[in-house]
């Protein structure tokens, strides 16, 4: 899904040549449409879904085998060990593949995934970002990702070690404030250029742009 046009886009790579303007560091920008598929998270309700199921049977048996017995098998039914293992497999079978379906519908998969959960990935996906394409790319060691994770509504600043033993977290706090206030109605490239050009100041104020200064790393969105 495209989440910004081509003027978007420029107005995203203006603000990272004007940022670089002023200083040797260098500003990597990338938006994802999501940090992980989330597989795993999806699995775990079903298993839980699943063995809530199983234990429900196991610890109130009646009321299921009532409704089998009316609908299905009749008054003189006698229930073997066999049949009652089967029936436990197959309710649990039956929850685990409608709980994997259910998460099919994107908003409550997303919904589904807990807060912390996401905090995470998100960070993780935007240090592998930073390691390929920044860590260790600028000759000072000099560059900084912007990274935005769209469906999870989150953001990261990712730092490499010259700037983050200069600049404390708080700092790029304060970016991420600035950035985000605009996200949040909409204005996705303003959002980004307000953050870039928050970095921007600090890293001039830290790493001033030298007379041999050149751009190492591409001043284009990368939309992954």
């Amino acid at each position: 899904m495209a989440y910004m046009d081509d003027a978007e886009r420029k107005l995203v790579s203006v603000a990272v040549t004007e940022a670089e303007g002023a200083t040797s560091g260098e500003i990597v920008t990338v938006l994802a449409e999501a940090s992980d598929g989330y597989t795993d998270v999806a699995l775990l309700w079903a298993v839980g879904a699943a063995f809530t199921a199983m234990s429900v049977f196991a610890a109130f048996p009646q009321p299921f085998l009532d409704t089998w017995d009316h609908w299905f098998a009749g008054w003189g039914h006698e229930w073997t060990s066999g049949e009652l293992a089967s029936l436990v497999i197959a309710l649990g079978m039956i929850k685990f593949l409608g709980v994997m379906l259910v998460q099919q519908w994107q908003p409550l998969k997303w919904a589904l995934i807990p807060g912390p959960v996401k905090a995470l990935r998100v960070r993780d996906q935007a240090v592998r970002q930073f390691k390929v394409g920044a860590e260790r790319r600028t000759t000072g060691r000099t560059g900084v990702l912007i990274y935005l994770s769209m469906r999870e509504h989150r953001a990261e600043i990712v730092a490499d070690e010259s700037i983050a033993a200069m600049v404390p977290a708080e700092v790029w706090g304060e970016a991420m404030g600035d950035m985000l206030a605009h996200i949040r109605h909409g204005r996705l490239a303003e959002g980004l250029a307000v953050g870039i050009r928050d970095v921007g100041h600090v890293l001039a104020e830290h790493f001033p742009r030298g007379a041999d200064d050149v751009n190492e790393l591409p001043d284009r969105l990368i939309e992954v």
